[in-house]
């Protein structure tokens, strides 16, 4: 059995530390947070007998732990994410994988040369209405994607490390990549700074990729109204992805348009008028497969136990969160040169579908 310690207790580290305990795959070894309260609450909540230190390179270096798992600001990690990696343990960090591209590309690239296990946070690859929609467009049921449009806003929580793309936005960024099994290779972004100087409150970013896939995601925390939906436009049908409704998180609608030409006895492709054309709506029936609402955390932590014990293959690696990275920072970059439309490094098309 696996010995995992921890880093980092605030808005989510306590949630990895009970599904890893409630897992019963793992032992937790040392669990760490500069708050000593919250080091108190996982005790008195969790278990007494969980020990605890205040200093994050002990628990990085703890030659007792096989793996770490870290859910600390983004600033900090790649610094605890390298120690962890350099002390030889396999590490799980949330996402955004680095601040930086380089950053996210030197621990990929030390996690290959130590063979240690890298994942990422990127825990919506493990939602059951993702993979749902995931299956339709890998199976060919909306025809040629189009384009898809995300929302996910609400009223905070109000962070100071990150603006709102790279908190909210990492995690459609890497649902649009699983989807489309590719990266984007443009993005442009708008964003506006309305509570803390410099960091962006308000972004709509659009990434464009291969086969004119366009892809939107408007992420705020300054919205009166809780809102996680998806829409895919597809040749044939669409999907809406709608996290919010546990009951029915997918809904399918057997909807599309045509546009008829008629032939010409000129040229059979020439169109001299507006009336030349005509649209042909196709309204059919909304579907509503039955999805269990599952527990995407608890998933991804058994999926990192897995890959640990030799019985799957990461979906949520460290060239994933690269991927992820990658297209942020590429929006961070359009934002700063009013939306300019800017080019994503070295977009690689993943070579393995989930």
């Amino acid at each position: 059995m696996n010995s995992i310690n921890f880093i980092g207790l605030g808005h989510w580290g306590p949630n990895l530390v009970r599904a890893f305990i409630n897992s019963q795959r793992a032992t937790v070894g040392l669990v760490c947070d500069l708050s000593p309260s919250r080091l108190a609450t996982i005790q008195r909540n969790i278990s007494t007998s969980i020990r605890t230190t205040s200093d994050p390179l002990v628990a990085a270096n703890d030659p007792a732990a096989d793996a770490v798992v870290i859910a600390t600001p983004t600033n900090t990690h790649f610094a605890l994410a390298k120690a962890a990696l350099e002390a030889g343990k396999h590490v799980l960090v949330e996402k955004p994988l680095a601040g930086s591209v380089e950053d996210a590309e030197a621990l990929v690239k030390l996690a290959k040369q130590r063979n240690r296990l890298l994942a990422v946070g990127h825990v919506f690859l493990f939602n059951n209405g993702i993979r749902a929609v995931k299956n339709l467009i890998a199976h060919g049921d909306l025809g040629n994607i189009r384009y898809i449009f995300s929302t996910r806003t609400n009223l905070g929580p109000f962070r100071t490390d990150v603006n709102a793309l790279w908190d909210l936005g990492a995690h459609d960024v890497s649902i649009f990549n699983y989807w489309l099994d590719a990266e984007p290779r443009l993005a442009t972004a708008y964003g506006t700074s309305y509570l803390t100087p410099g960091v962006e409150d308000v972004v709509v970013a659009n990434f464009s990729y291969p086969r004119q896939v366009q892809a939107c995601v408007h992420a705020s925390w300054l919205n009166p109204q809780k809102v996680r939906e998806i829409t895919v436009v597809g040749e044939r049908q669409m999907v809406v992805w709608n996290d919010m409704d546990l009951n029915e998180p997918v809904r399918i609608y057997h909807k599309s348009v045509d546009v008829e030409r008629p032939a010409s006895d000129r040229d059979p492709g020439y169109v001299d008028s507006f009336g030349a054309f005509r649209m042909l709506v196709r309204s059919g029936d909304v579907v509503i497969p039955k999805i269990d609402a599952g527990q995407p955390l608890d998933a991804e932590c058994q999926h990192f136990l897995d890959c640990l014990e030799g019985k799957a293959t990461p979906i949520n690696d460290g060239a994933v969160g690269l991927q992820a990275v990658r297209a942020l920072a590429a929006a961070q970059q359009s934002m700063r040169n009013c939306s300019a439309l800017t080019e994503i490094a070295g977009p690689v098309r993943r070579a393995a579908a989930a």
